[in-house]
């Protein structure tokens, strides 16, 4: 089955896309997803626990990036994984691509996903498929905004905001140790 998704990242494309290359810092932004190895720096795997209408799935698997274009803002990869109870597999090969936008950077991807095993049947419907995906990517986008980019944004605005306060405000001067302050007119 074949599905697009797309979402918006508050941030300039260069930003966006350092940012979406860096899997260990935004693994923890997919809701049900866990990052268990980075196996190299294209190559990662880890698990994932989705509900597909009843039935509550958790697949282990791999993912590889097979191309990346860093000029151009767009990669391929290639999923896999296997539930952990036996009951099917997916697999997945994604092309997502960056764009420029008026809130900073628009991402689009592109899957054609591919279940097998009992799986398959709890997924026949390919309108609960893109419902569930498109919600994950909905979540992901807004657990990157609000656990990345906006903790971010905050802990910067501090760091600024202590510098300048150390620009504005002179240092209080004290005197050196053991030194006392000169009386005069007093014995």
């Amino acid at each position: 089955m074949e599905f697009d998704n797309e979402f918006e990242v508050p941030a300039p494309l260069d930003q966006a896309w350092d940012l979406l290359m860096d899997i260990q810092r935004i693994a923890p932004c997919v809701p049900g997803a866990e990052l268990t190895e980075v196996v190299d720096d294209k190559t990662y795997k880890g698990k994932i626990s989705v509900k597909l209408g009843p039935v509550a799935l958790t697949f282990n698997g791999q993912t590889t990036f097979e191309e990346l274009d860093a000029v151009n803002y767009s990669a391929k990869l290639k999923a896999q994984g296997t539930d952990s109870k036996g009951r099917g597999g997916a697999h997945a090969n994604v092309v997502f691509r960056m764009e420029s936008s008026q809130n900073g950077t628009k991402v689009i991807i592109d899957t054609s996903l591919q279940l097998s095993g009992a799986v398959a049947q709890y997924g026949r419907g390919v309108g609960m498929v893109k419902d569930l995906s498109q919600q994950i990517i909905g979540q992901f986008a807004e657990n990157l905004k609000n656990n990345v980019i906006d903790a971010e944004t905050e802990a910067e605005k501090e760091i600024d905001l202590g510098q300048e306060e150390s620009k504005t405000v002179p240092p209080k001067e004290t005197p050196p140790p053991g030194a006392a302050p000169i009386q005069v007119g007093s014995m």
